[in-house]
């Protein structure tokens, strides 16, 4: 199983929002796919119909080992595509979390068993910050992607993330690699827009996906629904974003595991 984490500290630059639609894209690709939602507010669980009454278990049990990872799955509506779903109960996790000894190495131990066998590839939905559960995802974690906003503040959030990777790759995570940089929110009224745009390209060159994801209502309306953006509206620009961005996700991955 391919592990990705999608990361950003920042908040509302669309990590959510593109867990909820590349997973979708990926499983209508005929790939079996899971998505993990660590963040507390558990936006990637009611974005894809899961009720509250419907997560029995969830990633905080599962980080605990009260459950195993075949007993945290809930199966979507949407074929191939199952999730992980978040309560409340994870915004504790960050100080229950540092009784544990092995605290930072909790999620790679529980999708270590025989159970993630079944699945193809694994996205995981970070909160918006540096603390446990962003640490446990990245440690997890085969590669990031990491969705950025353009605007100017996103650029210095950018650089602290690609400090923290590089500290993780030395400590704990050695092939932890970025797949790519998504520029979310992209609207071309805004000349700030192409110009922090131009300026990551500059700074980053390749690593940037060539697919933008622009500023779209129906990507905004689509939770509120239960529904990824994909289903709701198929043909809006921000669906057809993401159905480009998975393409070039699948490009990247290494050859020998296109074929899972």
């Amino acid at each position: 199983m391919i592990r990705i984490a999608i990361a950003n500290q920042k908040g509302g630059v669309g990590k959510t929002t593109t867990a909820i639609n590349l997973a979708t894209a990926l499983a209508a690709s005929g790939w079996r796919t899971l998505i993990i939602d660590l963040d507390p507010q558990g936006n990637a669980s009611t974005g894809l119909g899961i009720r509250q009454a419907q997560r029995h278990a969830s990633s905080y049990e599962l980080l605990r080992g009260d459950v195993t990872l075949g007993e945290a799955i809930v199966p979507t509506a949407i074929p191939r595509l199952a999730i992980v779903p978040a309560t409340v109960d994870l915004s504790g996790a960050e100080i229950e979390l540092v009784e544990f000894q092995d605290r930072l190495h909790r999620l790679r131990a529980a999708l270590a068993g025989a159970e993630a066998a079944q699945w193809d590839i694994c996205l995981i939905d970070c909160p918006p910050s540096l603390g446990m559960l962003t640490l446990n995802a990245m440690i997890a974690a085969e590669m990031l992607v990491v969705p950025m906003q353009c605007e100017f503040f996103a650029l210095e959030g950018l650089g602290q993330l690609l400090t923290t990777v590089e500290r993780i790759r030395g400590r704990f995570n050695p092939g932890l690699s970025i797949l790519g940089v998504a520029l979310t929110m992209f609207d071309r009224r805004n000349r700030l827009t192409d110009q922090v745009a131009d300026d990551v390209r500059a700074c980053l060159g390749p690593i940037v996906f060539s697919t933008v994801i622009p500023r779209n209502v129906r990507l905004s309306e689509a939770p509120s629904h239960g529904l990824p953006a994909l289903i709701y509206d198929h043909r809006c620009p921000g669906s057809e974003a993401y159905i480009a961005l998975a393409r070039e996700v699948i490009g990247r991955l290494p050859d020998l595991r296109k074929a899972a």
